[in-house]
């Protein structure tokens, strides 16, 4: 406080100690081995979730896990008899004595078929008839109500309602169970059913049997008629056409046709070939000699040679005029001549061999086409021919088969084949199928933790409180000065106080004990970890501003019952065992409780102080277990509270008591119930806001924080209050962070 009597500024300056500590945190070192890997404290929190909403969780288990069992014991017990079928695969309806036992694999639609069988509307109202199964199918009045065909209806629906069909995977075993509260009668049901199925099985096959058989002897008449008409057409056909034996003479005119096809290749390739001979001497006679294969030809062409290289020689060395030069030069036209006259008579008798190739080519194809003509007459013929033949052959062979399996079926009709056999008949139980009381209750319990865990879950996702010092600072952008632990009832427990004079337990004393027993915690129980909460708070407040501790402190919250009161209460108390002298100012002049809580008068106090009725000598108490501790109540509740506080009376009894006292610790109403809060921000050097975990919303809070702000107010950080550190996950963070703080700062032990 300056000379003028306003409270100086300070910057918010980081004091010589462990930042850590000052926040009433951990030191960075310790709060990274305290969070651990991000993975694991996200598992831990929704187990800490779980455990804040245990007994949602337990209260939905134990009222599923009721019910359930309530329900199970009433049922009536249910018995199931089952009989076992064997079902081999169908035979055919008509067949012959050798293949009745011959049968094949059933497959799956088969045995599916079967099911729908035992299933089946006609074999249940059968068996409803057999056994007058309709008293205990349906009660006797509902009988009465009902026509025939509607008794039909119904009777045949709550049969199949307790009827149960079951395939046995990788066999042919169907399982056919009935349930009824009787055992005796679901047996007696369950193999009826079977027998009549079987019974059903083999009418179905002798009937069907008994009709083919009439069917095939009116169609073998019309079969014998069929055959003796195809045989006639047929040797009609072969007698008008002079057709005796059709096999022989196809393949004699077929083999006449395949030796003139070959000789036609042979023919074709060997005019090619000389065709191609042919073209290749005309086209280079110089090389004719070569290509035919010619050895006069060859002489003659090497004598030319020779006579060439002769004369050229005799040419150069006497002369063109030289007698012997001249007749080399005749010799020479002489040889060629004779070589062309070969060379003419070669290419001549190639061309004839190529002529007659040719010539010999097309008197082969001639006579492929006219043979083939000749073979597509005789097919002609013979296609009418093998129609009339296959019409009578497939009519005497169907006839001939008709006439064994209706020998076939004359004898297997008496026979008693089924493919149906009962293995198993019905055993009357002795344990009911359900209710299955022990797994019920298992499985309702089961169910109720489930939706416990979803109910709880649930909860939480609407529950926008801010729940630990992370959630504050990220929310706020300020520090958490200290965390407060929640004191359980047990703790603010007294003899003498929790009873009333007729013996019952008196819940007001209790949660007023309760509050005084948390106000009063650093002088009642100064070794509990809620006095070192605030002790932790005392050194976050002290080293929040330097180059001194500040003077004159707000303390407010956002709402009523957050723990304000009880916080600036405590603070103050730890102040005064530090240094002091120290003041606790109620300002809260609407419903001030500090003195109530201390066990001080309240008759006076600050309302008289401010309305000139006392001094301020008069209305300061002192507090009997602490003498540095001095206490100014809120004294008579003011018709006026807002303006009193905003007096400059108030203004100058705070300049007065910062420089009397070491430290003005405020208690002040919430900020967003009243003004008066905001009122008391500017005359303060700091503000501490509470917020209670779990409770205060953090839309509250921010209004909080931004009124305060709006006023000028120097907000030094948080209080989380009231945290539950069992559910939270703060298992050992105290005693853990006091070991550590102590063991390497032994100074702070001593403040």
């Amino acid at each position: 406080m300056n000379g003028n009597g306003q409270i100086e500024s300070r910057e918010l300056v980081p004091a010589e100690r462990p930042a850590g500590l000052a926040m009433g945190r951990l030191p960075s070192t310790l709060e990274a081995e305290f969070n651990g890997p991000r993975d694991a404290m996200s598992l831990a929190n929704y187990w800490h979730i779980l455990l804040k909403h245990r007994w949602t969780v337990l209260t939905t288990a134990l009222v599923l896990t009721t019910i359930v069992a309530v329900v199970s014991f009433r049922m009536t017990p249910i018995y199931r008899a089952s009989a076992r079928v064997q079902v081999e695969s169908e035979t055919p309806l008509i067949q012959s004595i050798t293949d009745i036992y011959q049968k094949t694999d059933a497959d799956d639609e088969f045995l599916q078929t079967q099911i729908q069988v035992l299933k089946s509307e006609s074999l249940a109202w059968r068996t409803v008839e057999e056994l007058e199964l309709a008293p205990h199918l349906l009660s006797a009045s509902k009988l009465a109500r009902l026509d025939p065909a509607g008794r039909k209806v119904e009777l045949i629906a709550a049969f199949e309602k307790n009827l149960g069909v079951e395939l046995v995977p990788k066999t042919r075993m169907l399982i056919v169970g009935f349930e009824n509260p009787d055992p005796q009668l679901a047996a007696q049901v369950a193999t009826t059913l079977v027998n009549n199925y079987i019974d059903y099985n083999f009418r179905l096959k002798y009937d069907a049997t008994r009709q083919a058989s009439g069917w095939m002897e009116q169609q073998l008449d019309e079969l014998k008629a069929k055959v003796e008409k195809s045989q006639q057409a047929l040797v009609e056909y072969e007698r008008q056409n002079q057709i005796v034996n059709t096999d022989e003479k196809q393949n004699v005119v077929e083999q006449m046709l395949s030796d003139l096809s070959r000789d036609l290749a042979n023919a074709e390739s060997e005019r090619v070939q000389k065709e191609s001979l042919y073209h290749q001497v005309v086209e280079n006679r110089g090389q004719m000699a070569t290509l035919a294969h010619n050895e006069l030809l060859q002489r003659l062409e090497e004598k030319a040679s020779d006579l060439q290289g002769q004369y050229t020689e005799a040419l150069s060395q006497y002369g063109p005029a030289f007698p012997k030069v001249l007749r080399l030069h005749e010799q020479i036209a002489e040889v060629r001549g004779e070589i062309e006259q070969e060379q003419n008579r070669v290419i001549s008798r190639i061309r004839r061999d190529y002529e007659e190739a040719r010539n010999r080519e097309n008197l082969a194809a001639a006579a492929v086409a006219a043979q083939k003509e000749q073979v597509g007459k005789l097919n002609q013929l013979l296609v009418q021919h093998n129609l009339l033949q296959r019409d009578f052959e497939g009519n005497q062979q169907l006839y001939q088969s008709l006439l064994q399996r209706l020998k076939d079926a004359t004898v297997s009709a008496g026979l008693r084949s089924t493919n149906i056999h009962l293995v198993d008949s019905a055993l009357p139980p002795s344990l009911p199928v359900r209710p299955k009381r022990p797994l019920n209750i298992a499985l309702g319990f089961l169910a109720g933790v489930v939706l416990g865990i979803m109910g709880a879950f649930v909860r939480e996702a609407f529950d926008h409180s801010v729940k630990t010092a992370e959630e504050v600072e990220a929310l706020l952008d300020a520090p958490t000065l200290a965390v407060i632990p929640l004191e359980r009832p047990a703790f603010a427990a007294k003899p003498g106080l929790l009873s009333r004079s007729n013996g019952e337990y008196d819940r007001d004393a209790a949660r007023r004990r309760g509050r005084s027993a948390v106000a009063l915690a650093i002088s009642e129980k100064p070794q509990s970890v809620l006095a070192e909460a605030y002790r932790a708070l005392r050194t976050a407040v002290v080293l929040s501003l330097t180059p001194r501790a500040p003077k004159l402190l707000l303390v407010t919250s956002s709402q009523s019952g957050e723990g304000k009161t009880a916080t600036a209460v405590n603070l103050a108390q730890t102040l005064a065992q530090q240094k002091g002298p120290v003041l606790l100012l109620d300002c809260d002049l609407r419903k001030g409780n500090t003195a109530s809580l201390l066990g001080l008068d309240n008759a006076k106090g600050l309302s008289t102080v401010l309305t000139g009725n006392d001094t301020l000598e008069a209305a300061l108490q002192q507090f009997g277990p602490q003498p540095n501790l001095w206490v100014l109540a809120s004294g008579p509740t003011p018709p006026n509270p807002a303006e009193l506080l905003a007096s400059e009376t108030m203004a100058a009894l705070c300049r007065e008591l910062a420089g009397r006292f070491e430290h003005v610790i405020i208690d002040s109403p919430p900020v967003l119930a009243v003004t008066d809060a905001t009122i008391l921000s500017s005359l303060v050097e700091g503000v501490i806001l509470v917020a209670e975990s779990g409770r205060t919303a953090q839309v509250a809070i921010l209004r909080t924080r931004s009124i305060l702000e709006n006023a000028g107010a120097r907000i030094l950080g948080v209080v989380l209050n009231k945290l539950d550190l069992r559910q939270l996950g703060y298992y050992g963070y105290y005693s853990y962070y006091y070991y550590q703080y102590y063991s390497r700062y032994p100074y702070a032990a001593n403040k």
